[in-house]
């Protein structure tokens, strides 16, 4: 009796690749490419960027452009990316139920602590933030949604990394490469691993200036059913606002709300 075909219902991982859409592959690709730049990218960038042609690429960003997914700006033109995708991305952020779940934990978390709390989940091991709840009377910080974060300079990055062998962190840190966003910040793997056993050890993590100065951000991981790091869940505040002995208290609290998500997604360890 014959082998039976994969169908596309039901691909093996070894098909996957035969039913990919090429077209709409180096769309996603344009995508991704103008997301990375903020002044957005013009046809030559973008022709460069992709290795297509002039023509094959203009056809996709026309295309992209008439369903709203880019924009088309001035100077150039250049092309940034459109309303379109403002709608998907809340949408899939309402799909999510991880969202609801920890939107009850950051209200908590917050209204105790009086400070800004975040969620974000892991991707690739990188923390990329779907939420912030403010603090009452909290100074504002500004929080991109939907993007992915340096996981070695942010208390929930490392929070997450502490929760992987040290070889795919320095891994990781190799692809994202460790850039000093301060004179704090940890741009070395050796030293980033001393932070994370102790982050270990403790279980979360304390980012003091290293993303920006004045800023004390902590972070603790949360898991999924399966015992996989899922995210973290963090808070912000100035510096000036606590000693540094309180940074620990801190901590315990956040790694607690986070515990709490853990037993929500069906976490029992």
């Amino acid at each position: 009796m014959g082998s039976s075909a994969a169908t596309p219902e039901t691909p093996p991982e070894a098909t996957l690749g035969k039913y990919t859409v090429q077209s709409v592959s180096r769309a996603l690709d344009i995508l991704d490419m103008i997301a990375n730049v903020r002044s957005g990218l013009s046809l030559t960038e973008i022709t460069k960027g992709s290795g297509l042609s002039k023509s094959a690429s203009y056809s996709l960003i026309r295309t992209l452009v008439d369903r709203g997914y880019l924009q088309e700006v001035t100077d150039g033109p250049r092309y940034k990316l459109g309303m379109s995708l403002v709608r998907m991305g809340e949408i899939a952020l309402d799909q999510m139920p991880l969202a609801d779940l920890a939107r009850q934990v950051l209200v908590h978390l917050s209204d105790e602590l009086a400070m800004t709390s975040r969620v974000a989940i892991a991707e690739d091991g990188q923390p990329v933030f779907i939420d912030r709840v403010d603090g009452p009377g909290t100074v504002r910080f500004h929080t991109p949604l939907g993007k992915k974060e340096h996981p070695y300079a942010t208390s929930a990055g490392k929070a997450i990394l502490s929760c992987l062998p040290d070889e795919q962190v320095i891994a990781i840190c190799a692809r994202t490469g460790m850039i000093a966003k301060t004179s704090h910040t940890i741009t070395t793997p050796e030293k980033l691993l001393e932070d994370l056993a102790l982050a270990r050890e403790r279980g979360f993590a304390i980012e003091n200036e290293e993303d920006a100065l004045g800023v004390v951000c902590v972070g603790a991981p949360f898991f999924n059913h399966n015992g996989i790091v899922a995210g973290a869940i963090s808070v912000t505040f100035m510096k000036l606002d606590l000693q540094t002995e309180q940074f620990l208290e801190t901590g315990r609290i956040v790694r607690e709300h986070a515990d709490q998500l853990s037993k929500s997604l069906g976490f029992s360890g």
